[in-house]
């Protein structure tokens, strides 16, 4: 029996405690193939970092509703290690759906987040608790030297980058990493509008940066997956827009509007320009854009004096 016990850890988390515990979260869904490599290693590789006064801690493995053998490997490894805790879903409800299952049967209030592919570092994780003291979230962007990245999947993300960094009003070199340390006390209050998709990390991402939380990214590796990917690019590219434009309008109204404003605008202008100075008419189509950027404008300032004005 490993001597990592969960009835160990709780004490980490008592009053006045100098090394509060973190709990290690793990959606997973039919990953047979890779779940017994990623929770051995995991407890291999943190306990090897284990050393005087270092805090406890816990892994908590959510079962989306595994189709294959993984229920059967988590129950023996549930049988080997005392301070995993399985925790599992009827059918499958998605990665934000686990993730948040996770969180809420977490015993400490860190809470490092991870996937059960292999793909992360998982050995830095002892690492980024530590660098995380004194931040809501310590994101591992992967931008490292040894980042081995689906071409297909990069694409889109340039865009959405950029995105995310114009509306969030700084650089985010990782919008949608699966490996990153917060408090859980950060993020409970986001729970409601948080997706049950892919897109759970890329929205948190947005929701903590535009209400100004201290976050920070670490650049790290990140290696070809163990199975096949449960990602569709094209089906989650374009979740992933529309929960952009949700959770900015949400909480940066007025950086979401701004491109749309000016885009408006400069429309309105040619079209004035050409009605002015070639037609010697005002056109109906002018006067069409001049009203969209004009309401436009009036929208995206009601809705940040909205967002300003109320408590969150």
């Amino acid at each position: 029996m490993t001597r990592r016990g969960t009835t160990q850890h709780v004490v980490g988390d008592v009053e006045g405690s100098e090394t509060p515990g973190y709990s290690i979260v793990i959606p997973c869904y039919n990953e047979e193939n890779a779940i017994d490599q990623t929770i051995m290693q995991l407890f291999d590789q943190v306990d090897a970092d284990e050393g005087d006064g270092s805090p406890p801690y816990e892994i908590v493995v959510v079962d989306d509703g595994s189709e294959d053998k993984t229920s059967e490997h988590l129950a023996r490894l549930s049988k080997k290690y005392e301070a995993l805790k399985v925790v599992r879903h009827s059918r499958n409800r998605g990665y934000g759906a686990a993730l948040k299952t996770g969180i809420t049967a977490a015993i400490h209030d860190i809470i490092v987040i991870t996937d059960a592919d292999g793909t992360y570092p998982n050995d830095r994780i002892p690492e980024l608790v530590g660098l995380s003291k004194g931040l809501d979230m310590l994101v591992g962007a992967r931008v490292g030297d040894d980042v081995n990245y689906s071409k297909i999947r990069a694409i889109p993300k340039v865009f959405l980058k950029s995105w995310v960094s114009w509306i969030a009003g700084r650089p985010v070199p990782d919008i949608n990493s699966g490996l990153r340390v917060f408090k859980r006390s950060a993020v409970r209050p986001f729970f409601p509008i948080l997706p049950d998709t892919f897109s759970f990390t890329t929205t948190i991402t947005l929701c903590m940066l535009t209400n100004y939380m201290a976050v920070d990214y670490v650049p790290i590796s990140y290696q070809q997956r163990i199975g096949s990917s449960k990602i569709k690019p094209v089906r989650d590219t374009l979740r992933f827009c529309k929960l952009i434009l949700r959770t900015g309008m949400y909480f940066a109204p007025m950086r979401l509007l701004t491109p749309f404003i000016v885009l408006l605008g400069l429309i309105a202008l040619g079209s004035g320009g050409y009605d002015i100075f070639v037609a010697q008419n005002l056109s109906d189509k002018t006067t069409l854009f001049v009203l969209f950027t004009f309401n436009t404008l009036m929208f995206a300032l009601l809705a940040d004096m909205i967002d300003k004005r109320s408590a969150r």
